[in-house]
């Protein structure tokens, strides 16, 4: 019985953690846009400064990679049609990709789109709020470029 209260004990203050370390509330750090299926142009791109004092594999946790800032670098608003939707960030550093999707869930990548990129896609994805990080791998701050598109990376 003392293990189980004590795993719930430390589940709870994983949790709270998870839910003060990333800021939703706070309006991002580059931007929003509002795209709908068919968007044009595809990509989508915007330039993001990668990086803050927030370690995600602390604060988010699972895969999760990088240093990132409390509000979210980009925020995307979402209204699905019958495409896929890729994310991408471009630089010529070690960036990662941490997305919340409207369901709440995570999503990370660490150099799925080659070199020291990370790429993340979501098949049938839903309409809705993203809120997206670019975090930096090493820490720093690199130029990026984020890169969302329907067509693939």
């Amino acid at each position: 019985m003392k293990i189980v209260i004590a795993l719930a004990a430390a589940s709870a203050a994983f949790c709270a953690a998870d839910a003060s370390a990333q800021n939703f509330s706070l309006n991002p750090n580059f931007g929003s846009v509002s795209l709908t299926a068919g968007f044009t142009p595809d990509p989508y791109t915007v330039q993001i400064l990668s990086g803050g004092n927030i370690d995600s594999s602390m604060s988010i946790g699972g895969n999760c990679r990088g240093t990132i800032t409390d509000a979210p670098d980009f925020r995307l608003n979402y209204q699905a049609g019958s495409f896929d939707l890729f994310f991408s960030a471009i630089s010529g550093g070690d960036t990662t990709l941490i997305i919340n999707a409207p369901d709440g869930s995570w999503h990370c990548d660490d150099d799925s789109g080659g070199s020291l990129n990370p790429a993340i896609q979501f098949y049938g994805p839903m309409s809705g709020q993203y809120d997206i990080w670019v975090g930096s791998y090493n820490g720093g701050n690199h130029s990026a470029t984020l890169r969302i598109s329907e067509l693939g990376f």
